[in-house]
């Protein structure tokens, strides 16, 4: 097995479109080699990586964030344990307010969650008078459960 993986093995390997890989790369998340027709080929650590930014993105962390954890990962190795011990420490927080807010979000599937109609005058359903408008601009019963 080659040691150094084309742009379109990585992608089929990690499920990640090549385009959000250039992208992930343009950014700095991620870095390949050139061969000497100019492709890229990339490291197999990369596949953690990449695992990563996956996983980091959705539990909400901005790409800057991301971007700050994997400076402080190995980048000729795959991470250890120890590694993304050290990492995901802080994550628990950030993974217990994003379950909490999807718990409301599921639970106000069926009334209004603030859907941004605060302009409108009256909201028979959970804003009359259009009471929320004073709390700020968009899902106001939404931003505001934090």
């Amino acid at each position: 097995m080659s040691e150094l993986l084309t742009i379109g093995e990585v992608a089929r390997r990690s499920g990640v479109a090549s385009s959000a890989l250039r992208f992930y790369e343009t950014r700095g998340l991620i870095s390949s080699e050139r061969a000497g027709s100019g492709h890229r080929r990339y490291r197999r650590p990369v596949l953690r990586r990449i695992a990563f930014i996956v996983f980091a993105q959705r539990i909400g962390l901005s790409l800057d964030e991301i971007a700050g954890a994997l400076a402080e990962l190995p980048d000729d190795h795959a991470p250890t344990k120890q590694d993304w011990s050290r990492l995901s420490a802080t994550w628990s927080d950030r993974i217990d307010a994003r379950i909490a807010e999807l718990e409301r979000l599921r639970d106000s599937l069926t009334d209004c969650i603030g859907c941004g109609c605060l302009s409108l005058s009256r909201c028979a359903l959970s804003n009359p008078d259009d009471r929320a408008a004073e709390f700020g601009p968009g899902p106001r019963r939404w931003v505001d459960q934090d």
